[in-house]
């Protein structure tokens, strides 16, 4: 089977920090509360005039200068970040591949929101076995839900740590370093409708009354419903998607060496780490930048190996979940191959 290897990445934050204080502020929710329990110090804020397919450029940009790589040399680009984009009916794939002078490559656009990390490593991974021909594949994500906020709204408080940013990673076939093991995906689309943005489609389109009402934020319908029966199965899913992942890469959990998530409450983060088997300095938690849809696993992935915490032959495991609602992890092996 052709090995695949995740052989670059880079990242982007907008430059305002909205710190804990701010958003304690805006909420509501004491600040003590923000830092201890959301486990968020802060977050980053993209600009009025900054979107998606700009942070997603910046991020790809930043990946091909530091590694002297020729746009013109990529295959494939593959957006897999927030689905609230620059337009309501549009892809960034192709604006992005356009903007960055990747002429030669196709566009590919993944439809997914927190979980978009472990799929989009999954399904690029896939694609580069599937066909031999290609040979590079730019994988880019973006989040600026920080703007379908509404503070004022008790419902969707748990979504409160939604920050800004834009992660890229390049994939490359017959690959010597860093190879994409086994991935898991597990969906449960009863929880389907228990959050969204409930204006702005077909099913209610925008409207003098939608703005009124404030219909265009991020909302919870019932989140005593949605917690009653989303917490009995949050963690066994997780586990599952972590243990499926772990054992398709041929390994068993205590493998595990290093682990990159999405932010989360930091009850969530410890439990998660102490149900995987590492400690503090073997996973990067983004307590300064919240949530960033499907950019957290490999933002954290880039963070740790800047900062030299990967030691070759690490199992790897990104893990995620998503609205909708889906739990994805997939494995890499750091390092040269054997």
């Amino acid at each position: 089977m052709r090995r695949v290897g995740l052989t670059a990445t880079a990242g982007y934050l907008p430059k305002r920090w909205m710190t804990a204080a701010e958003i304690a502020s805006l909420s509501g929710v004491p600040e003590n509360v923000i830092v201890d329990r959301f486990g968020l110090r802060g977050k980053h804020i993209a600009g009025p005039d900054e979107h998606v397919s700009d942070m997603a450029v910046t991020a790809a940009e930043r990946l091909l200068v530091e590694h002297e790589i020729d746009p013109t040399s990529l295959d494939a680009l593959v957006y897999f970040g927030s689905t609230w984009k620059d337009y309501a009916v549009w892809q960034a794939a192709p604006h992005i591949a356009h903007r960055i002078g990747a002429s030669n490559a196709f566009a590919l656009e993944l439809d997914y929101v927190s979980c978009g990390s472990p799929v989009a490593v999954r399904v690029v991974r896939d694609l580069l076995r599937a066909e031999p021909e290609l040979k590079r594949i730019l994988a880019v994500a973006a989040g600026r839900e920080s703007y379908l906020l509404d503070y004022e709204n008790e419902r969707s408080r748990f979504m409160f740590n939604f920050g800004d940013g834009a992660v890229a990673a390049l994939f490359e076939g017959d690959a010597r370093a860093n190879l994409v093991l086994g991935a898991e995906i597990i969906t449960d689309g009863s929880y389907s409708l228990d959050v969204k943005v409930p204006a702005g489609g077909s099913v209610e389109p925008a409207s003098e009354e939608t703005l009124a009402n404030r219909r265009h934020s991020l909302d919870v319908p019932d989140p005593a419903d949605m917690k009653t029966r989303l917490d009995p199965v949050t963690l066994p899913n997780f586990m599952a998607a972590a243990e499926g992942a772990v054992k398709k890469s041929g390994a068993i959990l205590d493998d595990v060496d290093f682990y990159c998530g999405i932010h989360m409450k930091r009850s969530m983060h410890e439990t998660l780490m102490e149900q995987i088997g590492v400690d503090d300095d073997h996973t990067v938690y983004l307590d300064d930048t919240g949530h960033m849809s499907g950019v957290d696993p490999l933002l954290a992935l880039d963070r740790a190996t800047r900062a030299e915490k990967l030691q070759d032959g690490d199992l790897v495991l990104l893990l995620a979940a998503g609205t909708g609602y889906t739990w994805a992890a997939a494995c890499i092996r750091w390092g040269p191959a054997d």
